[in-house]
């Protein structure tokens, strides 16, 4: 790769990729257990929220996304944007500019949810959703690709990975996943490769056993960069 980073940076960029891909893949789970805490089970949004180990009580549909979005716990999505802000500060000379700002909107938006006293609604998410996705594509469409490009690709796809295995989401599309992982990593350090160090049973049959593998992977990009 022609250009280095320090450590703190390529930490940055992946776990800046990590948070965006998180809220965005929690967005749109919370936008279907909504739609069926409406029309089919009241308790979608506990059940799915089981899955991120967080327990979470409403009242109705509207009450779930005030919960979801700015409750008490671990998900939060304002401290959740907080960590990616500051992870864009720290490695902002490597993203595009129109990205940037973009992220900066995405953190003004869900800080203004956490003290807004209407509701939180669907224009909310919709509009969160709108500029993750406009993060994406002005990332996407740079020129050349960097060292830096590559850690934040490996936090959104690493992160998409976690999610699909929490909600237990189809395998297939999962290893096409990990092959995808596989490649970022070989760009950046070609003799590394998670197929040789996560044992085959791992990918198989124990995958959170295969995600530390993953991060073990990453860990070492990351010191030797």
């Amino acid at each position: 790769m022609e250009q280095l980073l320090t450590a703190n940076v390529a930490s940055s960029m992946y776990w800046l990729g990590r948070y965006l891909q998180r809220m965005e893949g929690t967005l749109y789970e919370i936008n279907k257990a909504y739609d069926l805490i409406i029309d089919v089970d009241r308790k979608a949004g506990t059940l799915l929220y089981k899955k991120f180990d967080i327990d979470i009580k409403y009242v109705s549909a509207m009450d779930f996304l005030h919960k979801a979005i700015r409750g008490k716990h671990a998900a939060n999505f304002g401290n959740l944007m907080l960590q990616a802000r500051e992870n864009a500060i720290i490695s902002r000379a490597y993203i595009d500019s129109v990205a940037f700002g973009e992220i900066i909107a995405l953190n003004e938006l869900f800080q203004s949810m956490q003290t807004k006293r209407s509701h939180i609604d669907y224009n909310d998410l919709d509009k969160a959703l709108s500029l993750i996705m406009i993060i994406w594509g002005a990332h996407a469409h740079r020129g050349h690709r960097k060292s830096s490009d590559y850690f934040f690709k490996l936090g959104k796809l690493v992160e998409e990975v976690d999610l699909r295995l929490r909600l237990g989401k189809e395998k297939s599309m999962t290893d096409l996943i990990l092959k995808e992982i596989n490649v970022a990593i070989k760009m950046l350090n070609p003799e590394l490769d998670i197929f040789d160090n996560c044992p085959q049973e791992y990918i198989d049959e124990l995958p959170y056993a295969m995600m530390e593998c993953i991060y073990a992977t990453i860990d070492k990009l990351i010191i030797e960069e």
